[in-house]
């Protein structure tokens, strides 16, 4: 058994632990990443590969050599599928977006890290979390290459994913960190990087198609005959056969004919709000380990490089200070939840609203929306209403599910409202608990104006 001491110790090299890595590095600390993979499949990720572009990253790691990872830069809309009728709803991108070779785009992440004088120690798989008598964290213990290898530090970085081992160690009783976590707030997702004989004609999109159990099928272009396949549900819902249901799909699509499956991958997925609070006493958490993911699409790799970037300036901080208590760390939080918590925060309404309803009835009503108001039905800028002709014609096609578009009004203004509250986010723990009573306040009104059963 060995024992090692450094200023940092990040865990997990996702995109999280990296940005949080460099960041740390770059403001001098004396940083370590351990990673549970081997040097070779570090960076080897389940994701569904969409990103807009490395442009909006914290300016810490190479831009130029993020932007290597792309494979295809021309995606300029989505397509919506209705699995009932095969309409297709057409909704153009107000800025180009990309898809990224996942896996290209993991090793240089890691290789950025190593360029910034961290440590990188692979094969090294967490077991426990040191806590000194006052609740604060101090360290972790490990397996690396067969050996006992205890980390000592002054603030550790938690990016090891969704329901991280970490949380399940520490001793939250003396912070606000959030605990109110369980797996149906969570989604199980399924992918496939399939190579195609013959290049599609829709390689500037992103296909998405409902499916059952409050999931969706997506196809994204990697190029013309490369393309990223894969699926999700709520674990809050009966269990889906991935597998079987891709595959089912996969063969039912002409242009998928004699493909070939190149790579498969699942993973679990946050589709709930930002944690409350991701910090404690020498300890914060960032990335899917603090539920920083759309948790209507899945995407998370913009809010995960913020979280890193945030967290380790805030905590290179404290540790300068030699405070790193939950107050010293709290700054982070307020950067999260008025950043792009808020707007995360509010996408999971619809999440709620959506599993108060069954397939069809969403299908339905989605399919006869203007694209534009299905952006701004995510939280995205757009217009807050429709002409009298839209809505004649919105009205027409969901003739008999008119309450259920009420319903999602009534939504779309409660979550203007919720992304108010964010925007008051305290700037100390001692205006947390006013601020969570607000908040579960608005929350109320939703599951008042949807029925749905209350998630948190």
């Amino acid at each position: 058994m060995s024992t090692q001491s450094h200023d940092m110790v990040v865990v997990g090299g996702g995109t999280a632990g990296c940005f949080a890595a460099v960041t740390a590095a770059r403001e001098g600390l004396d940083v370590v990443l351990v990673e549970r993979k081997t040097e070779e499949e570090g960076g080897h990720i389940a994701c569904g590969d969409g990103i807009k572009g490395a442009s909006s990253f914290p300016d810490v790691i190479d831009h130029d050599r993020l932007e290597e990872a792309f494979t295809n830069r021309g995606i300029t809309r989505a397509v919506f599928e209705n699995p009932a009728t095969g309409e297709e709803i057409d909704i153009p991108f107000n800025e180009t977006g990309g898809v990224v070779d996942r896996y290209k785009y993991g090793q240089i992440l890691l290789a950025e890290v190593d360029r910034a004088g961290v440590e990188v120690h692979y094969e090294t798989v967490v077991q426990d979390v040191r806590q000194d008598g006052d609740g604060v964290v101090t360290g972790v213990e490990t397996r690396r290459n067969g050996e006992s290898v205890t980390y000592e530090t002054d603030v550790v970085v938690d990016g090891a994913g969704s329901l991280s081992l970490l949380q399940d160690k520490i001793d939250f009783s003396g912070s606000h960190f959030d605990t109110n976590v369980n797996y149906s707030q969570f989604c199980s997702a399924y992918r496939e990087v399939v190579e195609l004989e013959e290049p599609v004609d829709w390689d500037d999109a992103l296909v998405f198609k409902p499916t059952e159990e409050l999931g969706y099928l997506w196809y994204f272009p990697r190029s013309p005959t490369e393309i990223n396949a894969g699926l999700g549900f709520q674990m809050n819902k009966e269990p889906m056969e991935l597998v079987k249901v891709l595959k089912a799909d996969l063969e039912s699509r002409a242009e998928f004919a004699g493909a070939t499956v190149k790579n498969k991958l699942g993973a679990a997925l946050p589709t709930r709000r930002p944690y409350d609070s991701a910090v404690h006493p020498g300890y914060v958490a960032v990335g899917d380990a603090a539920a920083h993911v759309n948790p209507c699409t899945g995407g998370g790799i913009p809010g995960a490089a913020k979280a890193g970037h945030w967290a380790a300036s805030v905590a290179a901080d404290a540790i300068t200070d030699g405070d790193v208590s939950e107050s010293a760390l709290w700054e982070y939080n307020h950067r999260v939840q008025t950043g792009f918590g808020k707007r995360f925060a509010a996408m999971d309404l619809y999440n709620i609203f959506g599993g108060a309803h069954d397939i069809d009835e969403l299908v339905s009503v989605i399919t006869a929306l203007p694209g534009q108001q299905l952006v701004d039905a995510i939280g995205k800028k757009g217009t807050a209403s429709m002409g009298l002709g839209l809505k004649l014609k919105t009205l027409v096609k969901t003739f008999g599910h008119w309450d259920v578009l009420y319903e999602l009004h009534r939504v779309q203004k409660t979550a203007a409202s919720l992304k108010d509250v964010y925007d008051t986010y305290p700037n100390t723990p001692d205006g947390f608990s006013a601020w969570e009573g607000e908040r579960d306040a608005v929350m109320d009104r939703l599951y008042e104006i949807t029925g749905a059963d209350a998630k948190y």
